[in-house]
């Protein structure tokens, strides 16, 4: 469900920018509230594993398409809203700048959609429906009926986003109706995948879930023992972005998919002048490792680039992603970790000051 440049106009795009950057400094001050700064790596780790998993596109049976994982419920429901907000913003800042997945112009877009509707509204229908006693019961109807809000709601955000930035090329109608329905099914899977995750952490460290929904206050005098979590999630994201992602669905994903049906192909032409292609330049110039793969040489052309053939194979074993996956997993963990360093030490300065 990442937006391309093309759906937006510059007025909408700047707007999304502005609206996620408030939501990103409301989440920096809650979470630098937060004297628990052993959550920092995991906050690290959970990003690392949720840009793998975003690299996964799972097909869905009798449609031509795919989703993925959008991790912001997840995220909530291991971190609070306010961290997971942060975490998946930079998971998606990562995928656009290093691996032109999303456009520039609609970064804000994109971590609105999201962000915003998992990480605060999906955690508000979890935080009801877990309560004040979670069990292995309450916390899987709570992701379940979590993401298939927040995405829903993110997928018709999208629409209203194009519409307003007049491509009338994708009535609302049409689009809204093809585009909620497609994404359905990727929510129920992402639902599943959010519950097999979740469960597996409450198994094995249920003050981690506790934690969050404000119940793990016996646990802060003896601490939270964070390190069986942090090493399952770092070896399934190395397994995840390294090999997994290989059998990643080649079937265009549901915003791809959704264009297609309505439009007639899978991307709406982008204007030749003004502020998108020179966006689509500077992206081109900076992202290293474009479509999760190494960038070919210059003098190959596409039909030397596809090997001559027309079909491409399945799994795709490639090099390309498996650096993809696992440098983009390091860099997602680093920009997490400073981002939580440096916020500790503004609440320190600003605790001395105070």
């Amino acid at each position: 469900m990442h937006m391309a440049d093309a759906l937006l106009s510059p007025t909408v795009g700047m707007v999304f920018i502005a609206g996620s950057a408030v939501a990103l400094g409301v989440s920096a001050k809650k979470l630098g509230e937060d004297t628990d700064e052993r959550k920092v790596p995991l906050m690290g780790v959970l990003g690392a594993f949720v840009f793998a998993a975003q690299m996964i596109n799972f097909t869905i049976p009798a449609t031509g398409s795919s989703g993925h994982l959008g991790g912001g419920m997840l995220l909530a429901m291991l971190l609070g809203p306010y961290a997971a907000f942060i975490t998946i913003a930079s998971v998606l800042v990562v995928q656009a700048l290093i691996f032109a997945d999303g456009g520039i112009l609609a970064l804000g877009t994109n971590i609105w959609n999201l962000g915003v509707y998992p990480c605060f509204v999906g955690w508000l229908i979890y935080k009801a429906i877990a309560g004040k006693e979670p069990s292995g019961v309450k916390l899987s109807i709570a992701a379940v009926v979590g993401v298939l809000v927040a995405l829903e709601m993110g997928a018709l955000s999208v629409v209203v986003e194009t519409v307003l930035s007049g491509r009338s090329e994708l009535p609302f109608g049409k689009f809204s109706a093809v585009m909620l329905g497609i994404h359905l099914p990727i929510a129920i899977v992402e639902g599943l995948v959010t519950v097999a995750v979740v469960n597996f952490v409450y198994r094995i460290r249920p003050e981690v879930v506790k934690e969050t929904l404000g119940l793990g206050d016996e646990y802060r005098e003896g601490g939270i023992s964070y390190k069986p979590v942090l090493v399952s999630i770092a070896a399934a994201t190395l397994l995840v972005g390294g090999v997994v992602a290989w059998f990643a669905s080649s079937n265009p994903d549901g915003l791809e998919w959704t264009i297609a049906k309505v439009y007639g192909h899978e991307e709406l032409a982008a204007p030749e002048e003004g502020i998108i292609p020179k966006l689509a330049g500077v992206q081109e110039k900076v992202a290293p490792l474009p479509d999760y793969g190494f960038k070919p040489p210059e003098t190959e052309t596409a039909a030397e680039a596809d090997d001559g053939e027309g079909e491409e194979s399945w799994p795709a074993v490639s090099g390309g992603t498996t650096v993809s996956g696992i440098l983009g997993s390091g860099i997602v963990l680093a920009l997490v970790g400073l981002l939580g360093i440096f916020m500790i030490k503004i609440r320190g300065v600003g605790a001395e000051k105070g």
